[in-house]
Order: C-alpha cells, then structure tokens, then sequence
C-alpha cells in the first residue's frame, strides 16, 4: 500500500505560492514579502547545493541589488569579476565583449556559485516575516475549483501537504512540473547542442578572465571559480553515449586541444561520473497563464546556457511579477488579465534573446562541429577585434539585456 496515498494530509494558507527555489523564484519571494504580501517559496532538494548550475550575476542583477540596498552586502560574498568577453581561435585571443562603458554601477559579470546567490537572497528575504521558505517540498500537482488555480498538492518528510494560495507561480525551471500539470502549450525552439559540466583545477599562472575556447570541432567555456575552473564542453545533442564509448582518454585529449593550458590536468576527471550532462532546451509557453497561475524563467522561456543570460532574465520576470501584482495581491483576487500583462511586458525580451542564441547555435557552433579544420574568427568578431567601441554592443546584450 502506498503510505503517502494514506497519510494525513496537512493544509496551509498563504496569498501567493512560488514553486522553485532557483533565482526566479526565491527573489519573487523575496520582493513580495518585501511589499508586505504573504508567500511560501517551495522547493523540492534539502539544500541549495547542486553543482554546474549557472553562475553568472550580470549588471542588471546588480542594479537592482543596489536598488533594493543589497549590493553592498553581495559584493563583499565570494566571487569573480569578468570585465570583458574573450574568444581564443588557436591560440588568437579575440575580445568580443567590454563592459566598461556600460551605464550601470558594475561593470563586470559576477561568478558567484548559485547555491551561495540563494543562500544570500533567502537571508535577506527572512528578515521579513512575511516570507517562508519550505525545503524537501516537492509539489505533485494543481488544487483547481471551477476551472481556477486554487493552490498546489506536494510531499515532505513530514507527510502530504496542501497549499492553497489566491496566486500559484510556477519557477521550477525548464522541467517545470506546474506547467506540466496546468496543461500549457510548449513551444520548442529546437537546440542542437549538449553541455557536458566537469571541474578542472585552476594554477596561478593560467589565463586572466579566460572564457570560450574554440578547436577542431570543438567548442568550451570556462568560468573561474577561485580554485578551480567549471568547464563548459558544447555537444552535439544526443552525442554523451558516442563520447562514452570512446573512451574517457580520448575525450581528455579533446579537452587538451581546446583549450592547451589545460593539458597538463585533464587526468584529474577520473571516471566519467564527474561529467555531467546538461540537455539543453530553448522552449517557450505560449501562453504563461491561466486563472490564478503564472508560470516565469525557465518555467515559461527555457534559455540555452549561450551568453548565460538565464538567470538574469529570470529575476527581471521575477521584478516585473512583482511590480505588476504585488498591489494586486494585497487587495484581493488576481484576475486572468493581471497575468496577461506580466507575460506582454516580459515575453518579447525573452523571445529576442532565444533567437540571438538560436542564430548562435546554427551560425557558430554548427559552423565549429560541421568543419574539419580550424574555423578563423567570423567577421562580425573581428570587427569587434578592430573597433573597440563596438564591444560595447554585446556587451550590453549580454549584461542588460534587451
């Protein structure tokens, strides 16, 4: 007999349940009880900690940290600070991206370990009473009553639980169970790329602000985390088991030929456990709503890990949910509209910055896996290589957005 089936089920009432303790939603969370609402932020893992997550804080996270009085205490957390975008062609270093002219207070990306970005948020966020953070609640399906979003069912350790809240938020990511059980439409993009995640040690000596690395069919970033390098490897989607059966050697060797500076270490990735795969997805909801749900970040607009813009799109979704509601919430029912507006103000930067990293995906990173030999640096990027005012533009993309 299934116990959880039997089990007491235990009932709370808040105004707005978020479902996801990732970026979205823990700042959502946040934002509310900071404008006095009500809201219970669950999440499904017993920590914060899961490694090869994105990393990157950009400026216009940090604008609003400033403007909500937190930067000064963000920037004293451990971190990374990368003031320009690099790509290295055998060895040719080109700069793509520069931060320094941007009109913002920060102008670099931050390289913060998400479960410490968490970890800071949520401090901040239980100053207010008003907030409730619930770990090892894993939400199972919708409360509906006449056709409307009533709440949320899930389990913990404790037993079955029901959360019965005026607005459900769905932020549990790109394999968002909430979407799945409204029954919203998915739109994919199609994204023929794979990540494999592994950690490489970093020597004083390495690089300064090394980023992507281009070879023969082969494309990687890395973003410093102190002590050691997160590797991004770029796949062809599907290809994880052909490299498996390679051999670990031989995908040690193509690490080597990426990036050179890493040969000498590439025998520290001792079994193919410490690769992980990211299957990547760029998919959006055509429609982020329904009657008392609203689904943000990845739950509603599943990015790509190019530019790693995801967790920044992500808070300004969180931003405007909260601008757009939190009155709202406070007076009473949330109306099918009121949602409505929140996808017209963050559906058409989410939906540009998808079709920029597509036209990557099919322009550069095909280009890389379809050639035999070294690809020399695309025109647009030696453009940017000869007029260093130019870098300003992807920077902004990618630090701002659209």
């Amino acid at each position: 007999m299934d116990e959880t089936a039997t089990a007491a089920t235990h009932t709370e009432r808040t105004t707005c349940c978020v479902v996801g303790g990732g970026p979205a939603g823990v700042m959502l969370g946040f934002l509310l009880a900071r404008a006095g609402v009500p809201v219970m932020v669950l999440e499904k893992h017993k920590d914060f900690f899961r490694d090869f997550r994105g990393d990157t804080i950009h400026p216009s996270t940090m604008e609003l940290l400033d403007e909500l009085g937190l930067l000064e205490d963000f920037l004293r957390q451990p971190h990374q600070e990368l003031r320009q975008i690099t790509a290295h062609f055998a060895g040719q270093t080109i700069h793509i991206g520069d931060f320094s002219r941007l009109p913002v207070k920060c102008k670099f990306i931050a390289f913060m370990p998400q479960w410490n970005f968490l970890n800071f948020l949520c401090r901040h966020a239980k100053k207010y009473p008003q907030f409730k953070l619930c770990m090892e609640t894993e939400v199972t399906d919708l409360l509906v009553e006449n056709g409307r979003v009533t709440g949320v069912k899930a389990v913990t350790p404790a037993g079955n639980l029901e959360v019965r809240a005026d607005l459900v938020v769905g932020a549990d990511g790109r394999s968002s169970t909430v979407r799945a059980r409204a029954g919203l439409e998915v739109i994919d993009s199609g994204a023929p790329i794979d990540v494999l995640w592994f950690r490489l040690p970093k020597k004083p000596d390495d690089p300064a602000q090394a980023f992507g690395f281009v070879g023969i069919r082969q494309f990687m970033v890395l973003i410093d985390r102190g002590d050691y390098w997160q590797c991004a490897f770029v796949i062809r989607k599907g290809s994880f088991d052909e490299r498996k059966a390679g051999g670990l050697e031989k995908f040690r060797g193509e690490i080597g030929r990426c990036a050179a500076f890493l040969s000498g270490r590439v025998d520290e990735i001792k079994t193919w456990d410490e690769v992980k795969l990211l299957s990547v997805k760029v998919d959006h909801l055509r429609r982020w709503h329904r009657d008392g749900l609203l689904c943000i970040g990845d739950s509603a607009h599943a990015m790509s890990p190019v530019g790693g813009v995801g967790i920044n799109l992500a808070i300004q979704d969180a931003v405007a949910t909260a601008n757009f509601l939190a009155q709202k919430l406070s007076g009473g029912q949330i109306r099918e509209a009121d949602l409505r507006a929140v996808q017209s103000r963050r559906e058409k930067p989410a939906r540009l910055t998808q079709k920029v990293q597509v036209f990557m995906h099919k322009h550069l990173l095909e280009r890389i896996f379809n050639s035999e030999e070294m690809i020399p640096p695309p025109l647009p990027m030696l453009l940017l290589e000869k007029f260093p005012r130019l870098r300003s533009l992807p920077a902004r993309m990618v630090g701002i957005g659209f």
